[in-house]
């Protein structure tokens, strides 16, 4: 059909193009059609038949159509045509043929062509069935819930719906009347110019409201424009005095018409972010609920939070410094830091006080998006909902109360850092830090060095070269008292990372004399820092029970009715908190995106070094950082505890029984024995026996007893402790141990009750005097001989001391007396004799003894004093009765027999034997009862106390870092912190692509 219709084109064409009029003339061919020329004609250059530029933006053109009839005008012939004579009924035949052939075959060719075209694009469209599992779940399950029938039925007619809808006639009115305002010629021509120009670059964003608004925007910045060109013509000089009235007419039409504008820019944008912050808060709502069954996703806002927070607590060691950004809050003491940042975050959370200092420590928040206006801090699960003033009251007594712990004692303000989180519909997601307020005074009751400690802090945040520093300045007071300006300006010479906040405008109104001051401000020129950004905002009327609502309203009525707006001396989008609050975010992330990754690098690089270093120092160690360390204590330590409860019954009862002794024997030698020996006969002996050990039993002994049970557990578990386990032991636990030893042993009781039931066992025991048989006789006799010996070695020792060394350590290792031993030895001497010649002598001197020794020792010329005599006397006697004592020991081991019998018929008495044998008796039950009390109950006390101690320096990060220490656990605990922050960075990284 094609080559038909092009075959016959080409004769018609041709009997057209040899027609012989003998008269130069244009070509037919040009009188064709531009798509008949493109069809038919394929062999001529096109070049020849270019169509002439359209005058017009838009025509519409038909195969159809064709041009009108017009007269030819005779021209002469070019392109090489032959003349040829024909008639014109021919060339009329020829041009109707023409048009009917184009007819048929345009509609055939095109009904095809369109076929053939449906048919391609219904083939290129991808199956979309695979996809349906992007459309939630219960999209599909609406049918099953909801009764659309009724639904419909439910629904109005056409009529009442047609009275719902707006005017569209008059919407159409105010449109043209708009479109006639800014036609050539009238006062919006200049104004809007450059939205005309940019018309076809832009026009697909200007389509349905966001379109409107971007123009909204664009024609204020030409009103702005404008009304100060227009301004700037009406102070020119006498010369158009003339022309006054008619620019000041123009001048206050312009700045009406911008404010109208403005306002309805404002009116539509609020609308938006309303829906917006509803629309969000159904999602998030929706999506916390779990309506999708699915697990919500940790916000890029927290998670970047988390590095923070990682990177506050991080020790650098290897220069590795915290560069990753956040907004760095700054300003004078009162300046309207915290309000800035309470307007940002929509909630009264910080305590306010009047003139005084609030901020004690940097405070980072973390503003993110969520279902509800909720605050929490790091290390704390409690949520405080924002919508009630019950918890917004408790929030700031509890971050009043976390300033005043993290200040030490002695200081003003604190470099530790409270960590808060805070959540809402419509919150802009950022991570700011709120400084301690600079001051340039000292006060009464404030450390010396209070001043130089918060610029410190400032300094160390501000030196971030990605960080955003938010400078806040006081409107209200003179420009030129201000501090912070020109310490923002030494951190951020060049002010690519600075913007400056001006608060409390509304009083700068009021008492500033010259408005355009206020203008110098905000546009840069009157500090000597420089900015990215100016922004003027209002945070109330200075009273704190104010709500964020009410400071809002007060806000935007305040720039509504402003002459600094008015008066163009501030630009619409450099006002209002809201906007201050989008330009940070949109910094902050830009920040963000730029820097995040070369920080990724520079915590890659730092774990290489530390790994290499670990490999290099410690290759047979694994890495475990404090916490993993002390849990390994933590368990050797409950091991060893349990370990007492290992130790045999015959070993405990020995040491007890031992320990017991030793405690007890001076008491029983010195106090007991001792003055019952010196009596005349074995009745009075064991009286006097009987009376001093329930004396004992009663006061004394049990409490001894217990003390004993005590060190003796104590000194096991110290054994347990201490002792080298070989190649295993490890000596970072040591101090560790020792304290947790140390604290448990603190923290023991022995149960109170023992003692009672001790006493009465102890009382028992010792009014025994039965002994069953010969060993148990033995035993005793043994038992006295041991403890006599031990005592009689002591004594001489002492008598050693005394009287200096004997004449063969004088001889053999040329050792001397001196002369107070010379002395003690001569009374010793004199002392003897006395024993000599009466052998029953009594324990005590006799004063005429006493005299009688004194004045022999003047006779050979040596001077002593009677206390000398007495002590020296004490000692030898001592001595005389404990050999004479051993000596009856060796008497009475064949005097079991008369013991039986009573002694009766017999000379010889062994009552000390009997004595003694009731002392071991019950040296051997109490033993036993302090043994079952150990392993029953105080071992299993003590482990407890042990689990206590342990759970709480777990809880002690301090006492862990004081108890674990030493150059291993410090490259070990800086490996996992610099691991777990470039993860948790290249998590976010990830995530951070993922959005864009």
């Amino acid at each position: 059909m094609w080559r038909t219709r092009a075959a016959a084109a080409c004769v018609i064409c041709r009997s057209l193009a040899n027609s012989s009029y003998g008269i130069k003339r244009k070509s037919p061919l040009q009188n064709l059609h531009l798509v008949s020329r493109s069809i038919h004609h394929p062999c001529y250059p096109s070049s020849k038949f270019q169509r002439r530029p359209l005058r017009i933006s838009i025509q519409l053109f038909s195969s159809l159509n064709r041009l009108p009839l017009r007269k030819t005008k005779l021209l002469n012939v070019k392109y090489g045509y032959q003349f040829h004579r024909n008639f014109w009924l021919a060339r009329l035949a020829s041009r109707l043929l023409k048009i009917r052939y184009l007819i048929l075959g345009s509609a055939v060719g095109g009904g095809y062509t369109a076929k053939k075209t449906y048919d391609q694009w219904k083939d290129m469209m991808p199956d979309l069935d695979e996809y349906k599992w992007i459309v939630p779940d219960f999209i599909w399950e609406l049918d099953e819930h909801i009764d659309f029938e009724k639904l419909i039925k439910a629904l109005p007619d056409a009529d009442d719906l047609a009275k719902l809808l707006p005017d569209f006639d008059r919407i159409g009115e105010s449109f043209a009347a708009l479109k006639g305002f800014f036609s050539p010629g009238s006062p919006g021509e200049t104004a809007f110019r450059a939205t005309d120009q940019g018309y076809d670059n832009d026009k697909q964003y200007k389509k349905g409201l966001l379109g409107e608004l971007i123009l909204l925007q664009q024609q204020i910045q030409q009103h702005e424009e404008e009304a100060r060109r227009a301004a700037g013509q009406y102070n020119m000089g006498s010369s158009q005095q003339k022309r006054k009235v008619s620019d000041k007419e123009k001048i206050d039409q312009l700045q009406e018409e911008l404010l109208r504008t403005q306002l309805k820019y404002q009116r539509m944008l609020e609308r938006l972010e309303k829906e917006n912050k509803e629309l969000r808060k159904l999602v998030l709502q929706r999506d916390d609920k779990g309506i999708h069954q699915r697990k919500l996703k940790k916000s890029l806002i927290d998670m970047y939070s988390e590095v923070l927070d990682i990177l506050s607590d991080y020790d650098a060691s290897y220069n590795t410094q915290d560069h990753l950004p956040r907004v760095v809050v700054v300003g004078d003491q009162s300046a309207g830091k915290t309000s800035v940042l309470e307007m940002i975050a929509q909630a009264r959370i910080f305590p306010r006080g009047s003139g005084e200092m609030m901020t004690r420590s940097p405070v980072k928040v973390t503003l993110s998006e969520g279902p509800h206006h909720v605050a929490l801090f790091k290390d704390s699960s409690r949520e405080f909902d924002l919508t009630k003033e019950e918890d917004l009251a408790a929030l700031r007594n509890e971050i009043e109360i976390r300033m005043r712990n993290s200040v030490k004692e002695g200081c003003t303000v604190s470099t530790e850092t409270i960590s808060l989180s805070v959540k809402g519909p419509g919150l802009q997601r950022m991570v700011l830090v709120d400084l301690p307020g600079v001051i340039s005074t000292v006060t009464s009751g404030m450390a010396p060095d209070t001043k130089e400690t918060i610029f410190s802090i400032s300094k160390a945040y501000m030196q971030n070269p990605n960080a955003i520093i938010l400078c806040i300045q006081d409107g209200s007071v003179d420009a030129e008292r201000s501090i912070v300006t020109d310490l923002v300006s030494q951190m951020d010479p060049q002010g690519k990372r600075t913007i400056f906040v001006l608060t409390k405008v509304d009083l700068a109104e009021k008492n500033v004399a010259s408005p355009s001051r206020i203008q110098q401000i905000i546009e840069g020129k009157l500090f000597p820092m420089k900015a990215l950004g100016y922004f003027a905002v209002v945070t109330g009327k200075g009273n704190s029970s104010e709500s964020i609502e009410s400071i809002k309203e007060y806000e935007e009525e305040f720039f509504q009715n402003s002459k600094l707006l008015k008066t163009c001396m501030l630009k619409a989008h450099q006002v209002t908190t809201k906007n201050l609050s989008l330009a940070v975010s949109d910094c902050f992330w830009k920040m963000v995106r730029e820097s995040v990754e070369q920080q990724a690098d520079a915590f890659k690089a730092t774990r290489f070094n530390l790994e290499t270093e670990w490999k290099n120092n410690y290759p047979r160690l694994r890495e475990l950082d404090r916490n993993e360390l002390f849990e390994k204590a933590k368990n050797e330590i409950l091991d060893e505890v349990i370990s007492l409860t290992q130790v045999t019954p015959k070993h405990w009862e020995e040491i007890l029984q031992k320990t017991l002794w030793e405690r007890v024997s001076t008491h029983v030698i010195e106090n007991i024995y001792l003055p019952a020996a010196q009596t005349m006969n074995s009745g009075t002996f064991n009286t006097t026996v009987d009376i001093k050990l329930k004396q004992w039993t009663d006061k004394q002994l049990p409490n001894k007893a217990v003390e004993v049970a005590w060190e003796t557990l104590q000194e096991e578990f110290s054994r347990f402790m201490t002792e080298q386990k070989g190649k295993e032991h490890d000596d970072i636990f040591d101090k560790l141990k020792q304290a947790v030893k140390e604290e448990s042993i603190k923290r023991h009781k022995w149960n109170e009750r023992a003692e009672d039931s001790l006493r009465v066992i102890q009382h028992n025991a010792l009014e025994d005097r039965s002994i069953s048989d010969k060993q148990q006789w033995d035993a005793a006799i043994h038992f006295m001989e041991e403890t006599l010996q031990s005592r009689l070695k002591d004594t001489e020792s002492v008598i050693e001391d005394m009287v200096g060394p004997d004449w063969k350590k004088r001889w053999l290792y040329w050792k001397g007396r001196t002369k107070e031993q010379n002395i003690r030895n001569e009374t010793k001497n004199e002392l003897e004799k006395l024993i000599k010649c009466n052998e029953e002598h009594a324990a005590y001197l006799a004063n005429d003894e006493v005299t009688t020794v004194r004045k022999n020792l003047e006779a050979r010329g040596i001077t002593v004093d009677p206390c000398l005599i007495k002590d020296t006397w004490h000692q030898i006697y001592r001595r005389y009765f404990l050999k004479t004592a051993l000596n009856h020991c060796n008497l009475c081991r064949r005097g079991f027999y008369y013991y039986q019998r009573h002694f009766e018929d017999s000379e010889l008495e062994c009552n000390d034997i009997v004595l003694f044998w009731r002392i071991q008796r019950m040296l051997a039950i109490t033993a036993n009862t302090l043994r079952q009390q150990l392993t029953n109950t105080e071992v299993r006390r003590l482990e407890k106390n042990v689990k206590e101690v342990l759970e709480d320096f777990a809880e002690d990060n301090e006492k862990k870092v004081k108890l674990l220490t030493g150059k291993r656990v410090q490259l070990a605990e800086d490996l996992k912190k610099v691991r777990e922050i470039q993860e948790k960075l290249e998590a976010f990284i990830e995530a951070l692509h993922q959005e864009k």
